[in-house]
This record gives structure tokens, C-alpha cells and sequence, in this order.
């Protein structure tokens, strides 16, 4: 049987040097910013049953556990450096471990990302990951920096997460094609680091968040900071492949407040718009124009010949959802 200290051994750590001063195996890691840099720091935690199902693939899952902290970054334009992992297993089973390692080490390779510390432990499945970016200072993108008259931009497609969780719940049907490729965007999904370091070096939009909770719920939270409101063209939002084929009523709901997209919402001066959509070609990642920051407060909801829409969505809540 595995050790605490064996298991972190073999599976966790790596013998390459990084950019840390010290790494895995005292009480502290030693991280400093390059000179003249902030540090940005988040943490997520994932709960078996609560953010993932029971039985989840292990390589799957090492991707999504930093994937939504990598997600953080991108949304403040912060480059990755290093991160921790907390993580609490039933038991230490080496198939799971290697699996889960392989999963979380080829997308930190990606982006340079070096694991440098953490804790485990025996308990209900629980993966707890805290990350650590840099950027200079006066470039991060924060909730409260929307003004009216900004234009309001998505990253990539949403959806299809949401579409998946419906599949498997059988709320909707799927065949069997769909659902797999509906699921690759929620076990799986892109950070989009790239892209938030252009925003943000180039100073191209003022404020971002990154859609974790559904459309409606994190937009709200840009809102709120900024003392703004927004109106939002729910059919120019872009829905995911598999979601596209179906009605527009689920399509309307699902983009709108669907969650676990990870996908960008960020605001920028309409003078811009010809610099982000170069942007987000340049880091492979598609942007659409979707609304615009208001002075009055709230989120309107309009179709695409701009009459209101009559939709009750709400952000997901840990502690108010299912």
C-alpha cells in the first residue's frame, strides 16, 4: 500500500527544475514574481458529486481541476506560473493516480505551469488546486472597470457542458454521438489563457470574468462591481456545436445560464473591436460581440431583432442549486 510520501513521490513529483526556488518536499515552497510583476492567486475546490459524477474519468479529471483554476488566470490576463494541490482519495489507488496525474500534467506542460506543493489525505474524493499567475501591474482585468457604452464580447461557444449534464440526467435526449461530443466540453474544457493575456497586455478590454456559473450569473457579478447594467442579445450568443441543433428555446436557456463553460465574458471600448477579433484569432479562439454595458442598472434580455425576452434564468449557487 501506498504512502502519503510515496504517493507524492511517484506521482506528483517531477524532477525537472522549475520556476520556483524550492518546490515539493519541505514545509514551504519559495515562489517570486519576475521583478516588476503581481502575483495573481485564485483556488478552486472539486467535490465528487457536486462538480463531477462519481466514477469520473481520472485523466478527465486531472484536466478539469486545473483547467477551471487556469480559467481564473485568463480572466484576470494573467500568465500561469505555478500552482498547489490539495487532494483528499478514499484510497490510494495507482491506476487512479497515474491516470489523474497524466490528465493534470499535460495541461500544466501547456502552459508552463509547475506544480509546487500541496497536501493529501484520506477522505471523500475532494480536489482542491490553488494557482499562481503574473502580470504587470495596471493590466489585470477586474469585475469593476465595465463602463456604459462598452461593448460586451464572448470567447469561444456555450452550452454544450450544460446540453451534456442534461443528456446524462436524461432530461434530454441525446444519441449516443452527441453526448460524447457534448461531454468533451464539460470534462474537458479550454482555458482561454492566451487570449486573456491579449487582452490584457494589450489593454483591450477593461473588465472580465470567466463564465463558470452560466452567462446570466457571472455577467451579474461584472454588474454589480462596475454599477452598471447590460443588454444582451441571447440569439448572438454562440451556442455550441451540439446545442446548436437543438430548439431555440433550450438554446436560448442553455447559452444564457447554462455554466461550467469557461469561456471568457469581457467588455471593451467599441473602438476595439477590430484589435479583439484580431486578438482572438490570433490566440485560436473565436470572439463575439453579444451586447453592450448600459448606465442603467439590470440585465435585459433581447432577441435578435432586440424585442425583450421573458427568461428566468439564474447562475448556479452551491448552496441554493441541486
Amino acid at each position: 500500500m501506498l504512502s502519503e510520501f510515496d504517493l507524492i513521490k511517484q506521482f506528483f513529483q517531477r524532477p525537472r527544475a522549475g520556476r520556483a526556488a524550492l518546490g515539493i518536499g519541505d514545509d514551504c515552497a519559495l515562489l517570486a514574481p519576475s521583478p516588476g510583476m503581481q502575483m495573481a492567486i485564485s483556488s478552486d475546490m472539486l467535490v465528487e458529486d457536486r462538480h463531477f459524477f462519481a466514477g469520473a474519468d481520472p485523466r478527465m479529471l486531472g484536466h478539469k481541476c486545473l483547467a477551471v483554476n487556469l480559467s481564473d488566470l485568463a480572466a484576470m490576463g494573467a500568465k500561469p506560473v505555478a500552482f498547489t494541490l490539495a487532494l483528499a482519495l478514499p484510497a490510494a489507488e495507482p491506476a487512479w493516480l497515474g491516470e489523474f496525474a497524466a490528465g493534470l500534467f499535460a495541461l500544466a506542460d501547456l502552459h508552463g505551469c509547475e506544480l509546487i506543493g500541496g497536501d493529501t489525505t484520506k477522505g471523500p474524493l475532494n480536489i482542491c488546486i490553488t494557482i499562481f499567475g503574473e502580470l504587470a501591474p495596471g493590466q489585470a482585468l477586474r469585475r469593476d472597470a465595465a463602463v456604459p457604452g462598452d461593448d460586451l464580447w464572448i470567447s469561444g461557444t456555450l452550452g454544450d457542458a450544460r446540453l451534456a449534464l442534461a443528456g446524462y440526467r436524461r432530461e434530454v435526449a441525446l444519441d449516443e454521438i452527441a453526448l460524447r461530443a457534448a461531454g468533451a466540453r464539460m470534462h474537458m474544457p479550454t482555458p482561454r489563457v492566451d487570449l486573456g493575456l491579449a487582452l490584457s497586455s494589450a489593454r483591450l478590454a477593461r473588465a472580465a470574468i470567466d463564465i463558470s456559473d452560466g452567462l446570466a450569473g457571472d455577467l451579474g457579478h461584472i454588474l454589480a462591481a462596475s454599477h452598471v447594467g447590460a443588454t444582451v442579445d441571447v440569439d448572438a450568443l454562440p451556442a455550441g456545436p451540439v446545442l446548436a441543433a437543438q430548439p431555440q428555446a433550450l438554446r436560448r436557456r442553455f447559452c444564457a445560464a447554462g455554466g461550467d463553460d469557461y469561456e471568457l465574458c469581457f467588455t471593451a471600448a467599441a473602438g476595439q473591436r477590430e484589435a479583439i477579433l484580431a486578438a482572438g484569432a490570433a490566440s485560436g479562439s473565436a470572439v463575439t460581440r453579444v451586447g453592450r454595458i448600459d448606465a442603467a442598472p439590470g440585465l435585459r434580455l433581447v432577441d435578435a431583432h432586440g424585442q425583450p425576452l421573458a427568461l428566468q434564468l439564474a447562475g448556479f449557487d452551491h448552496f441554493a442549486s441541486p
